[in-house]
């Protein structure tokens, strides 16, 4: 019966995900088509790339927090750490003659890992805390490396590179020399290379790890932690392991949405308004309102939300106002008791959220 009962959770399991890839993958056909036809506007096709970077780090939040069960406040730090760090490896290479590709795809794997070792690297101490603490240090965190990036100063010359956290004089470099992250200014001139089929890769990369984890017998023992630490603990899963590891590749996801952001900007700065506080808010309501532990869902709610103020512009007096209303309106749709029921009786729970239990 125990068999039984784990193959249908596993042909359940990969039904769902084949379903999500066929949906992103839908989706890129469809937006294609509109594009080659040119019916989408120039609007709406500047929009692409960032409603990829969004869904990109929803998703890897909603490993954190639906599966994990952790409330990170902090994702966008991760997101700044794989910004600058891509960021700056494809600036000081940018005039050695690398193929530009070759390069793009070493700085994705460089802001992949570099987040992935902040993650690593914040993990070990913050996931000792749970709740409330634990939000409070990860946001700590993300403001932390923020204002960090805001005073760096680094160049480049013959000698090599010159580092400094006062001001670009203090480089002392050659006159000849280049600057590469010039503190408040950032980094400037990065060549743009983040594309919309760039984007789906990633995304399509980023689910197939996710799902793949969360699928194995690493991803079950990450949601016993969750469910009840203290039962994971007596039949001897070891807590620190698999919280540690579903973090660090949480970060890891983060880190990949920020080299797509570095690389969809001619001007890459740390300001509040780029990695500060209100973006990792941001990403939280992606995954609350496209439901915890639903990948699917958060994707959705990333695009829905992120399309929104875009396509009212036009409202300015109503604008925020629709947008609230929208808000409101997909939380109850996907949290209100009854919508749940209704969802249950008409097979759509499976579209919207994959759970419908709050995280503990």
């Amino acid at each position: 019966m125990k068999k039984m009962f784990d193959k249908n959770n596993t042909k359940k399991a990969t039904r769902d995900s084949f379903v999500t890839y066929g949906i992103v993958i839908l989706v890129f056909i469809i937006v294609q088509v509109m594009v080659g036809t040119g019916s989408m506007s120039s609007l709406m096709q500047g929009l692409l790339v960032p409603l990829c970077i969004y869904s990109i780090a929803a998703i890897g939040l909603n490993l954190c927090v639906g599966y994990l069960g952790e409330l990170s406040l902090g994702h966008a730090g991760f997101m700044c750490v794989g910004a600058f760090s891509s960021a700056f490896f494809t600036k000081y290479m940018v005039d050695t003659g690398m193929n530009e590709n070759l390069r793009f795809v070493l700085a994705i794997i460089i802001g992949t890992l570099t987040a992935a070792l902040f993650g690593f690297l914040i993990g070990i101490p913050v996931l000792r805390l749970q709740g409330d603490y634990l939000a409070i240090v990860t946001l700590a965190f993300g403001e932390i490396i923020k204002n960090v990036m805001n005073v760096l100063y680094v160049g480049k010359d013959s000698k090599g590179l010159h580092f400094s956290v006062s001001d670009a004089s203090a480089l002392k470099m050659e006159e000849e020399g280049k600057m590469i992250i010039n503190g408040p200014k950032g980094i400037t001139g990065t060549p743009h290379q983040a594309s919309f089929v760039i984007g789906i890769i990633l995304i399509l990369i980023s689910l197939i790890i996710v799902y793949n984890l969360v699928n194995s017998r690493t991803g079950r023992a990450v949601m016993a932690i969750r469910d009840n630490r203290i039962a994971a603990e007596s039949v001897g899963i070891p807590v620190t392991k698999f919280k540690l590891m579903a973090f660090t590749i949480s970060a890891a996801v983060a880190g990949t949405a920020g080299v797509l952001y570095a690389h969809n900007l001619s001007t890459l700065t740390a300001l509040p308004a780029n990695f500060g506080y209100n973006m990792s808010i941001m990403l939280l309501v992606f995954v609350v309102l496209g439901g915890m532990g639903s990948f699917r869902g958060s994707m959705i709610a990333a695009v829905l939300l992120t399309m929104l103020p875009e396509v009212l512009r036009g409202l300015s007096d109503y604008r925020m106002l629709i947008y609230a209303i929208v808000l409101i309106a997909m939380m109850l749709f996907n949290w209100a008791p009854k919508s749940i029921e209704w969802r249950q009786r008409h097979s759509l729970k499976g579209l919207f959220s994959k759970k419908t239990k709050g995280v503990q």
